[in-house]
């Protein structure tokens, strides 16, 4: 495995490192990047991938590590598909913190299945978050697409 950052403070390592409860939201790691649900989700089983690594720039990533983040991604893809069904996925990067990063300096693909009618604008109109399903319960329904570990 890549030798990984210790950065104070980022929710992405610390979870990562199964810290604060951490553990409970990681779907899987794989050699170079890991799949955590994300805590405050837009929808059901919306997940993110970062690199272990602590990158605040693409530019900083390796293309191995870009790589295998899309290939998470496709992996990801047909999961969601099994398990939520739903119409379709967003996927995505908000670099910066006025762009939206909520962790603005650990670089992360946001993988969002996407249903007809859901109600992922409530964030965008009210700032409120409607969260149908607990975030562990989320990482428990998709960590048997990854099988153990790598």
């Amino acid at each position: 495995m890549t030798t990984v950052d210790k950065t104070p403070g980022c929710v992405l390592c610390k979870v990562r490192d199964g810290e604060e409860g951490g553990d409970r939201l990681l779907v899987h790691m794989a050699e170079l990047n890991f799949i955590v649900v994300n805590l405050y989700p837009y929808t059901s089983g919306h997940v993110m991938i970062a690199p272990h690594r602590h990158l605040k720039t693409l530019n900083s990533a390796t293309p191995e590590e870009l790589s295998e983040m899309m290939a998470l991604a496709r992996r990801l893809e047909e999961a969601m598909r099994q398990a939520y069904k739903p119409d379709a996925l967003n996927l995505g990067m908000n670099l910066g913190r006025l762009a939206g990063a909520g962790v603005p300096d650990h670089i992360h693909l946001h993988v969002v299945p996407r249903w007809s009618g859901d109600t992922s604008f409530m964030t965008a109109v009210s700032n409120t978050r409607v969260i149908p399903e607990d975030p562990a319960e989320a990482a428990a329904r998709l960590r048997p697409f990854f099988g153990s570990s790598e």
